[in-house]
């Protein structure tokens, strides 16, 4: 399981990697998010939604995505508020507050969503969401170590030196995590890395020192993930939709919403844009 010292660290980009790497050696490899919050959801093929990263990495693995893949999904419709997909099916509307007494009762759910993808796989990669170290939410998490401790599965701790402060980091969430969950960390990765790797070597030393976690390696900033089709609204809030320049004044933007599903002369259900924008001239 991959676990991340916050948001945007690039879990979802190195399980894809890995779960390339694995397919290609000829392992049945599967990826699994317990529970994932975006609003950027993908189809799958048994008609349900998922997180659009779970999409991409079965993709990576060479198959289709299944619900099973995110058996719990939260689409934030305010800032505290959220739709719960489960199972890939639409649950109803939940507070924060409320989705927080919720949570304990899905762990069953999410296990058997885990151990139905394990009957057909000789792997399965795990993402974690947002940090582990959030120890005001972890009563009752299903995210993160919840799933990881009633799983039992070994976590890789992810730190993102992009943004600085990756030792921090995680000596930070280190500290921040019982004596059960650091039993499940087998090591750590440095991501996001520029420049000459050789001037970390002090920080994986200092690392080993206070932690006794391994390093997986410092893996170097990739510039073509930006190409990659984003879901965490840390990212989205900096990105344009298109980088091209464009003239101002003089275009309308029609905005279509479509709440039905259209059935396909060939049979397949096709579910419908919930909105898409196209500039007219």
């Amino acid at each position: 399981m991959l676990q991340g010292t916050g948001s945007d660290v690039g879990k979802s980009l190195l399980l894809a990697g890995l779960a390339r790497a694995y397919t290609r050696r000829g392992l049945r490899v599967r990826p699994f998010k317990p529970q994932n919050m975006s609003n950027n959801a993908a189809v799958t093929e048994d008609g349900g939604e998922i997180g659009r990263a779970q999409a991409l990495q079965a993709r990576a693995c060479g198959v289709a995505a299944l619900t099973d893949m995110n058996p719990v999904l939260l689409k934030p419709q305010s800032e505290s508020g959220a739709q719960i997909v489960l199972g890939g099916r639409l649950w109803g509307s939940a507070s924060a507050d409320s989705y927080r007494r919720l949570a304990p009762s899905l762990l069953p759910m999410v296990l058997a969503a885990f151990s139905r993808l394990g009957s057909a796989a000789d792997l399965l990669l795990v993402e974690g969401a947002g940090s582990p170290a959030e120890i005001n939410l972890r009563h009752g998490d299903i995210a993160n170590m919840g799933f990881a401790e009633a799983a039992d599965v070994p976590v890789v701790l992810i730190g993102d030196i992009e943004r600085g402060g990756v030792i921090a980091q995680l000596l930070g969430t280190y500290a921040l995590l019982g004596p059960t969950e650091r039993a499940l960390l087998a090591g750590y990765i440095v991501n996001k890395f520029r420049g000459d790797r050789r001037l970390f070597e002090g920080g994986i030393a200092a690392l080993g020192e206070r932690t006794q976690m391994p390093s997986f390696g410092v893996v170097p900033f990739f510039p073509a993930a930006s190409r990659l089709p984003a879901e965490d609204s840390l990212v989205l809030s900096g990105r344009t939709l298109d980088p091209t320049p464009r003239r101002r004044g003089g275009e309308r933007v029609e905005i279509v919403e479509i709440g039905d599903v259209r059935q396909h002369r060939n049979g397949d259900a096709e579910p419908a844009a919930h909105c898409r924008a196209k500039p007219r001239s």
